[in-house]
């Protein structure tokens, strides 16, 4: 029974039936890297931040940046060593076994469904007053029952909108991404530049008011640049949706590793970036805790128009974040099919190369999340989730650097037990300080 359980897959090129299509360049992997992880996290979570940390939230995002970048490097190395989809989940079926796969499986499972889902209603949060002003639109009909509303149409038509643009093609997809991705860099590049010259030093005093460890302030909020550090943690994710990319890349060896840590690091120093510029615009305490940050210090330094063109550029690129995980999570179903962890007839390909009958049903499943399901008490487990795929992808990087040395990897993680034990570590730090306090089981 034991050995049932944690038997372990191997992986022969080209021997599956369902073998999905090549159509994906290094550029169309980092677009979608980026795609997913600057999304509406870096525009609310720096007020969040610097209200745990004060100006010190600069080195809150240079500690969750540097444990994110140690897990990517894991990933690069274990892609272009397993150069198959399924990400974490195969990677751990490879070289742990059956069990912890499927736990890990089904974690990114619910991890990409939360997300695609609460991006869908975010952003139908900012659709719904143009579609009441515009087409008058009834607000039952853009909110969920836990809202008074009955359903939430706007979120399920992007989740719609979406699933169709995958389903005609994954290379035309990654290309509307990219130039979606390109709007949301414009934005932030507005943003630094309109605020950078604004820049005082007097703002960065005290640089560190609430100190470095993690504590419960006397309002009763967590503080401390550890604290901010652990929920700043979640704007880095995402990159690992380019590891489920693996067999749609046209040159693995090569297109993975560049769209890992390519984009892993654009996301590391525009973070740094915007997040110097807002401190040092004006005092954190203006803009802490705001739901727009970075609009707001806009409005302060007298320029409305950049952050009315911001806030557009936000709702207009917002879908790229729901593309990456959809895809991502689509593909994790499909291999686990593929496997036969799952009905096998759901792997079938359309004539593109695309997994139709997977896309139809994980449109469906995130489709009644968005417009039915309150996602609030759920958002740990989709955090746990994240956890868990970059706790395992780091252990089965050291566990393949010790049972085979000498195999073949066109991407090598330097210092693999220091790389690999600061995302374990890392992550580990990151459930104790902020997953574990919110979890809903307590």
């Amino acid at each position: 029974m034991s050995d049932s359980l944690f038997r372990r897959k191997a992986i022969v090129p080209d021997a599956h039936e369902h073998k999905l299509a090549r159509t994906l360049g290094w550029p169309h992997l980092v677009a979608l890297g980026v795609g997913a992880i600057v999304g509406t996290g870096i525009l609310t979570l720096i007020g969040v931040g610097a209200d745990k940390a004060g100006p010190a939230v600069i080195l809150s995002f240079v500690i969750a940046g540097l444990i994110c970048a140690c897990a990517a490097l894991a990933y690069a190395e274990m892609a272009t060593m397993i150069p198959a989809s399924g990400s974490a989940y195969t990677y751990s079926y490879v070289v742990i076994g059956e069990l912890i796969a499927w736990i890990v499986g089904w974690s990114l499972i619910l991890e990409y469904s939360l997300v695609v889902s609460a991006v869908a209603v975010g952003w139908s949060g900012y659709a719904a007053p143009l579609l009441h002003e515009w087409a008058r639109v009834p607000q039952e009909l853009m909110q969920g029952p836990e809202l008074g509303g009955i359903v939430n149409l706007p979120a399920i038509a992007i989740i719609a909108v979406v699933a169709g643009m995958l389903l005609y093609g994954t290379r035309e997809s990654a290309t509307v991404n990219a130039i979606l991705v390109l709007v949301k860099i414009v934005a932030l590049a507005v943003f630094v530049a309109v605020a950078l010259p604004a820049f005082d030093a007097a703002n960065l005093e005290p640089f560190s008011p609430f100190g470095f460890a993690k504590h419960m302030g006397p309002d009763g909020v967590e503080r401390g640049v550890m604290a901010a550090a652990a929920i700043i943690f979640f704007a880095f994710y995402g990159f690992d949706a380019i590891a489920t990319a693996a067999e749609e890349a046209k040159n693995p060896d090569r297109d993975l590793k560049i769209g890992i840590v390519g984009s892993m690091i654009a996301c590391v120093l525009i973070y740094i970036a915007v997040a110097v510029a807002a401190v040092g615009a004006i005092s954190y305490s203006r803009f802490a805790n705001s739901p727009e940050p970075l609009a707001l210090i806009l409005r302060e330094l007298g320029q409305p128009l950049a952050a009315h063109y911001l806030a557009i550029s936000a709702v207009i690129a917002l879908p790229t974040v729901i593309l990456a995980f959809f895809y991502g999570q689509s593909r994790i179903f499909f291999t686990m099919a593929r496997d036969g962890l799952l009905p096998a007839s759901l792997a079938k390909l359309s004539a593109r190369g695309t997994p139709v009958r997977i896309t139809i049903f994980t449109a469906a499943v995130v489709a009644v999340l968005a417009g039915f399901i309150p996602l609030g008490e759920l958002a740990a487990l989709a955090n746990a989730g994240t956890l868990a795929a970059f706790t395992a992808v780091s252990v089965c990087m050291l566990i393949m650097r010790r049972r085979a040395p000498d195999a073949p990897r066109t991407f090598r993680a330097p210092m693999p037990w220091v790389v690999g034990g600061i995302a374990v570590l890392g992550g580990l730090g990151v459930y104790f300080l902020y997953a574990r306090s919110r979890a809903v089981a307590g």
